[in-house]
């Protein structure tokens, strides 16, 4: 299986820095994993702060790693025992196929004490504070309002698939997270959406996309699939952040 081929090549590379642990978060922990479309989200924790040396050693794993079918989707934030804690600082990521910064954010964190998956190590509970339920709300709100609202305005990102897949499944997980304080899968909000109000025929097109192969859409289709799904999530993000 390549993802399991990746993964391995990916631990063998790393296994000189002694990491401490490394978990998978995501779809490949919460069991809704799609070989090929969902991204490898892994975060390791290195035992001494990262040098500028370590950087150059992570730099260079990465880039060996670039001929490996699924490559690209491999995400791995890395952190130290002492920088774990404290939901803003920002850690050394590898994603997009470069290295920068960002934040583990409180979803990720919740989702590491509940469905983390331990790759090597110990697990995340022996590292990672406990997320706080006030803070974890406090996170969705802010990224509904805050940034999915003022993209909805942006017309141009919504004809393309991970614009409207994204958008709509991360609402539809706000939702339930915000009124249930649980976090839900990427599979799960999409049984949720329809239940939400979002139109029927772009919770049907998602569907068939991730789990049922169904070709690209037609330029008229996703003019169309835009114009609703705008129409929709704007005002549903407007009435989830007024009643939270």
């Amino acid at each position: 299986m390549p993802t399991d081929a990746l993964l391995d090549r990916f631990l063998t590379g790393l296994a000189p820095l002694v990491p401490v642990a490394v978990w998978a978060h995501g779809s490949l922990a919460a069991g809704d994993y799609v070989e090929g479309r969902s991204d490898l989200d892994l975060i390791a924790v290195l035992p001494h702060p990262v040098s500028t040396r370590t950087v150059w050693r992570l730099a260079l794993l990465h880039a060996r790693l670039r001929g490996e079918p699924l490559a690209g989707l491999l995400h791995c934030t890395y952190l130290t025992p002492d920088t774990a804690a404290g939901a803003g600082r920002r850690h050394l990521t590898w994603a997009h196929e470069q290295l920068f910064k960002r934040p583990v954010t409180p979803v990720t964190r919740t989702e590491l004490h509940t469905v983390g998956r331990v790759l090597r190590g110990v697990p995340p509970a022996d590292v990672l504070p406990p997320v706080q339920a006030g803070e974890l709300a406090g996170f969705v709100v802010r990224d509904q309002r805050d940034y999915w609202r003022r993209e909805v305005d942006r017309a141009a990102h919504w004809t393309r698939d991970v614009w409207v897949d994204l958008g709509l499944l991360t609402f539809a997980r706000a939702t339930v997270t915000l009124r249930e304080g649980r976090l839900i899968s990427k599979r799960e909000a999409l049984d949720v959406l329809p239940g939400l109000g979002a139109p029927a025929e772009v919770v049907a097109d998602i569907r068939r996309r991730r789990y049922e192969g169904a070709a690209p859409p037609t330029e008229e289709w996703a003019l169309r699939r835009a114009r609703l799904t705008r129409d929709y999530l704007g005002p549903a993000i407007d009435a989830l952040v007024a009643g939270s």
